[in-house]
């Protein structure tokens, strides 16, 4: 019987009959105590025979009939009265179960399931199998845009039903053990959402790069390789997090960087000078606005200020601040961020890239964590965390986004002395404001021990999976109604697959089993399934794995080398020289005419052969090869050592006077020969 079948089927199935007489009667037991949420139901199995016992389990649901009305009740413990068991002979057992709520009949003869209990058992009420038409009635939502994620696992022909918009509006959560299907889940989730809501946007943060294979016809990936994440999108907070590599910053450091950021874009605006003073007037643009500026204009900023005669104090942090900044440009793993795209205002293009608008019939973004450096994760996702935010925020109701994040116990740890500040601000204002305005958030995790429980709370949804720590299934049971709470008393022995919902998008807290998911569907990190078999240890090409490692393909920062040196060359002209230059950082001259620099070609990648690798010995012989050269050369160093130490004391070099330069070696030659050119009056004491 299918849930849509509820209405219109008069047909009682086998667990409907209700007379005691008749075979496969439903009859279980009678009812001994009863308290405000939990009653005993006690039941004599006859000379030992366990026919009766068989219809008793640990998690299903029976039903005790109360005049018209029938008490739902969950089974969660089961004992007998001697904890014995008697061979041929009756045995009495009892069994405690947990009052749910009543199906009752209305004035119209509909019948209905409730919450609320109307009318308590009494003793020796009689309690059944439940029927199929109960359970129904339990776990239908009542709303039309109910849609089914799996079926009930104590009837597979029940529908498992969730009600998508309340799901949505204020957010869910994914628990489980690693292992038992969470990924595979939250994909069925959000195949259904993006169903149901044609305006939702999806962006997923993915550690583990695995949710692009889940979504082949309607996501984008986005890695390191196509993304580009502009520096100045960041707050102060966030681009110190990448200048100072997750460590915390210098106090004096930030501060700098908090006056030299708005001088910056400013400049970039055209309206002043690249070198122009911090104005004393307040100032619309601050560090924290999302507007460009170059970083040839930071730099050449603090060169301005190295140079100043005032400010002594400040001076070695002003050094440190660029040394930090230019090591972070010159680092390939943060492409991402300095390249050539990053320099003009692309912030259109970046917002309609990650959050999919227009979606040309791809509404989910998987954003590929993997291949960031780890030390700036925190500020990537705040980043995108907070424009998610921003962008449901001004769009008036007009984008419904959903943040999925993987692994969240990351980003909000329990511990506040963990994590990013700026990220568990960006993803709390979500979880607290974010229904508000359309903005959703999705939580997946392993470990909800470690998650920061008022994140958590915000969740009205939970698919609490198989979890195996106590502490985890601690706060599971902290989390759901009281009424229900020994429904997570076997959260450690449910299958892979297996769930207990419960929250806003379920009418009672029920224990299902997700729909089997198409394999094209199902999350693979970088479809390793498919490439399983292409390549082995003795084909891999190692030197491209080696370059992956070393990131050899630096970032393109040619233009920014172009900026740099102007910028200083205008501080030159109007300021007095600085201790530090464009030299300092350039590593190649800049070519002031309109050809533009030749870019050197990638030579041709050799595959590896394992003859390649370095060997310290001959490979037919054995024997260690000759080092003729090396040896040679050594010689000649100890006969000049030896010569120089022969010369008379007289032709010696005399010691340099006060403010004389000691004699110098010339390039290319040897001490000796270096002597010998220089005039006689040189070489010793005139005095």
């Amino acid at each position: 019987m299918l849930n849509s079948d509820l209405q219109t089927s008069g047909k009682a199935g086998e667990h409907d009959r209700r007379d005691a007489l008749t075979p496969g009667n439903r009859f279980l037991g009678r009812v001994v105590a009863c308290s405000g949420s939990r009653a005993t139901i006690a039941a004599v199995a006859e000379a030992g025979g366990t026919d009766l016992t068989e219809l008793w389990s640990v998690g299903r649901l029976i039903s005790i009939s109360v005049g018209a009305n029938r008490v739902a009740a969950l089974v969660y413990s089961m004992h007998t009265g001697n904890d014995a068991w008697g061979e041929g002979q009756d045995n009495l057992f009892r069994i405690e179960v947990e009052l749910l709520g009543e199906v009752r009949v209305n004035d119209d003869g509909r019948e209905e399931f409730s919450g609320g209990i109307s009318r308590y058992p009494y003793l020796g009420a009689i309690a059944h199998r439940i029927r199929a038409s109960d359970l129904m009635r339990i776990y239908d939502s009542g709303k039309d845009t109910s849609c089914a994620i799996g079926k009930l696992t104590q009837d597979e022909t029940i529908d498992a039903a969730i009600h998508i918009p309340s799901m949505l509006s204020k957010h869910f959560a994914v628990v489980g053990s690693t292992g038992v299907g969470k990924s595979t889940a939250v994909s069925l989730l959000l195949h259904k959402a993006i169903a149901s809501d044609p305006k939702l946007r999806v962006l997923i943060l993915d550690p583990h790069n695995e949710f692009a294979a889940a979504f082949p016809d309607h996501a984008v990936g986005i890695d390191t390789d196509t993304l580009d994440l502009p520096f100045w999108l960041m707050r102060l907070e966030e681009f110190a997090e990448v200048v100072f590599r997750g460590r915390p910053p210098v106090p004096e450091e930030l501060d700098m960087l908090r006056d030299i950021i708005p001088e910056a874009k400013r400049a970039f605006r055209g309206g002043d000078s690249a070198l122009m003073r911090r104005q004393s007037e307040k100032s619309s643009i601050t560090a924290d606005t999302p507007v460009p500026y170059r970083m040839a204009d930071l730099l050449a900023l603090i060169d301005e200020r190295i140079g100043r005669l005032e400010g002594r104090q400040e001076k070695p942090h002003l050094r440190s601040l660029k040394i930090r900044i230019v090591s972070a440009i010159n680092d390939p793993r943060y492409h991402f961020m300095f390249s050539n795209n990053t320099i003009s205002d692309t912030i259109m293009e970046t917002i309609a890239q990650i959050f999919r608008i227009p979606g040309d019939g791809k509404p989910i973004c998987t954003f590929q964590l993997a291949g960031i450096p780890s030390e700036v994760v925190n500020s990537v996702a705040s980043v995108l965390c907070r424009m998610a935010f921003e962008l449901a925020l001004w769009s008036e109701g007009a984008i419904h986004m959903l943040v999925v994040c993987e692994e969240a116990h990351r980003y909000i740890p329990a511990d506040p002395s963990l994590g990013f500040v700026p990220t568990r601000q960006a993803i709390a204002r979500i979880a607290k404001e974010g229904r508000k305005y359309g903005v959703s958030l999705g939580i997946i995790t392993q470990r909800p021990g470690e998650l920061d429980q008022t994140i958590l709370s915000q969740c009205s949804t939970l698919f609490a999976m198989r979890l195996a720590n106590d502490r985890d299934q601690d706060i599971i049971r902290s989390a759901i109604p009281n009424s229900s709470i020994s429904t997570t008393s076997f959260l450690s022995s449910i299958g892979n697959g297996e769930a207990i919902a419960f929250g806003e998008a379920v009418a009672v807290p029920m224990r299902m089993r997700f729909s089997r998911v198409a394999e094209n569907r199902i999350p693979k990190a970088a479809a390793t399934a498919e490439r399983e078999f292409e390549h082995s240890p003795d084909n891999v090409d190692l030197r491209s794995i080696i370059s992956r490692m070393r990131s050899i393909a630096g970032p393109d920062i040619f233009a920014f080398q172009q900026n740099y040196a102007s910028a200083v060359n205008v501080a030159r002209d109007e300021e007095p020289d600085t201790d530090f230059t464009a030299q300092d950082f350039v590593p190649e001259p800049v070519r002031t005419s309109a050809a533009p620099l030749p870019r050197p070609s990638a030579p041709a990648v050799e595959p590896y052969r394992p003859e390649m690798l370095p060997r310290g010995s001959d490979a037919t012989t054995g024997f260690a090869a000759p080092q003729t050269s090396i040896d040679s050369r050594l010689a000649e160093l100890r006969r000049e050592i030896r010569n120089d130490e022969a010369a008379p004391d007289r032709f010696r070099p005399a010691p340099a006077r006060d403010g004389e330069p000691a004699p110098r070696r010339e390039p290319g030659l040897s001490l000796r020969d270096s002597i010998l050119k220089k005039p006689l009056s040189s070489l010793y004491n005139k005095d």
